[in-house]
């Protein structure tokens, strides 16, 4: 079963793991929590107050915003429970895309206004830098070595390594059973990295794509053992198909998830660090979660802010 039709069921049948509340078309938007609210279980609709009379001297990219009057943010478009597009809607929807939509409210824009551009993990950076993306949401983890190219507000999400596996396999229960084994992830991420550099497997065995459910494709048809990332995005595909995948092991890596910036627009940066705060201290972010990624059953752990 093809993981691109297992979420277009999911979604028609108003049972997807990334509800789609406050879901936004690329190019087209929609305002928040017009997505499909049928159902006694639908989550109430996430609204966000524009914030009015924004004005942050020195900030490059938000003087470029002011002028489009629109927003432009990078963002993925196959992680259930995260940052998913609908194929036969154009939707957005996921954890992921309610941050950017909080964040673009904060800032004084309408979300409906924000054109959702997919990129994928390896032009984060580049997209970034050549402003092709006002800010990037899409569980891009801070690194050192990508603060050198970019810089980061938040976290305003934790996560950790770990594994996904065929349901009927009981040879991989760990990181340190992936020997052997052919591992998946996506080109450029923190994952695929962490398995190379501590030589988790092979390096033939180590397969690497562009989009997670690329790789999740490949584990269900038998090409690989094993996919790895952030144990959020791995549960929300068992959760698609948990006749056939499960997520096995403890986390080994811990991931925290920023917003993506220029790298030399501090005001812009500690303008969202602030938005995230506020949603942090006033129950905004706990109602995200639970609207989103809190589907997925994975209990809920607030971040802890790291400005510089």
């Amino acid at each position: 079963m093809r993981i691109r039709t297992l979420a277009v069921g999911l979604l028609a049948g108003g049972l997807a793991l990334t509800t789609l509340t406050a879901c936004g078309k690329e190019g087209t938007p929609t305002s928040p929590g017009s997505g499909d609210q049928s159902g006694t279980n639908a989550p109430a609709a996430l609204s966000y107050p524009v914030a009015q009379g924004v004005d942050l001297q020195g900030s490059p990219v938000f003087a470029k915003m002011k002028s489009a009057g629109a927003l432009t943010v990078g963002a993925k478009d196959d992680q259930p429970g995260l940052g998913l597009k609908d194929p036969t809607t154009g939707k957005f929807g996921g954890f992921d895309i309610e941050i950017a939509k909080l964040v673009s409210a904060g800032l004084g824009f309408d979300p409906e206004k924000i054109t959702f551009r997919t990129v994928d993990s390896g032009a984060r950076e580049q997209t970034i830098a050549n402003g092709d993306v006002n800010y990037y949401v899409g569980t891009y983890s801070i690194t050192d070595k990508r603060k050198a190219l970019v810089s980061f507000a938040g976290p305003y999400f934790v996560a950790g390594q770990d594994l996904l596996v065929r349901k009927d396999d009981s040879s991989i229960t760990g990181k340190d059973t992936l020997k052997g084994k052919k591992v998946c992830s996506v080109t450029g991420s923190t994952p695929i990295q962490k398995v190379r550099s501590e030589n988790l497997t092979e390096p033939g065995n180590i397969v690497e794509f562009q989009k997670y459910s690329q790789c999740v494709e490949k584990l269900l048809s038998k090409d690989v053992d094993a996919v790895t990332t952030d144990d959020a995005i791995l549960k929300g595909y068992a959760a698609q198909d948990p006749d056939n995948l499960k997520v096995v092991g403890q986390t080994f890596s811990t991931e925290k998830y920023g917003i993506g910036l220029n790298k030399d627009d501090k005001v812009l940066r500690d303008k969202v660090n602030e938005i995230l705060q506020k949603a942090l201290d006033d129950g905004t972010w706990d109602k995200i979660y639970a609207a989103t990624l809190g589907k997925s059953g994975s209990p809920a752990k607030k971040p802890t802010l790291e400005k510089y």
